[in-house]
Order: structure tokens, then sequence, then C-alpha cells
């Protein structure tokens, strides 16, 4: 049986995987995972106006929500994933996308591990 996938909506659980999760790097995003309290898997995506107009941050949110939705998790897996898209998610391909996240999600290193941020 497939665990639940529901989206974050709130700003705070945003906050909560900036700050306490851990910040994985791929070419086409960041991604920032934290346990949550809840039952099921959840994912926020997010995308800058630094990314382009309306279109572009659309088609990026459109590959990173693809890509994430066809990840198979464990049943008892009860986390949060935010996904910041990057500039470069603009020129890929849905299969490069979903190896690069495939690569930092379920690899022991996750592709490059970002320092934390101190405040």
């Amino acid at each position: 049986m497939k665990p639940k996938v529901r989206t974050l909506t709130l700003n705070k659980e945003f906050k909560r995987a900036y700050y306490r999760g851990k910040r994985r790097v791929s070419p086409y995003f960041f991604c920032y995972i934290v346990k949550n309290r809840h039952e099921g898997i959840r994912y926020g995506l997010t995308a800058s106006k630094k990314l382009g107009n309306a279109v572009e941050r659309n088609r990026a949110r459109r590959l990173l929500r693809t890509a994430f939705l066809t990840m198979e998790f464990r049943e008892k897996e009860n986390r949060d994933f935010v996904f910041v898209a990057r500039e470069r998610i603009l020129s890929a391909k849905m299969p490069q996308v979903a190896k690069a996240m495939e690569k930092a999600l379920f690899s022991p290193e996750g592709e490059k591990e970002a320092p934390q941020k101190t405040k």
C-alpha cells in the first residue's frame, strides 16, 4: 500500500523545513527534508520570482511535482519535503529532474549535502 501524500500549505510548515530540515542540493532544486508528526508524506514546492515569469515558475513546479509523485516511498515514512526550484530546471526535461530527485532523496550522500545555515 502506498503511503498518503499531501501538500504543505502553511507558511510555518515551510519555515520548519527550512530551519530544522536536512538540506540536499541538486543542479535543479534544493530539497529540505524533516520528520513530521503527521501520518504520511507531505511536500511543498516553491519557485521564486528570480526564476522567471509565471509560465516558467509554473513549469518548474509542475516538473518537481511530477517527479516527486512518481517516487516510491516506504509505507511507514512520515516526512515533509520542501523543494525550491533553481534556474537550471527551466532547461531540464522530466527524466533529468526525476533522476536528480531520486539521487537526492534516496542515495546515502544525497548527491551533495549542503552545509546547514547558522544564525
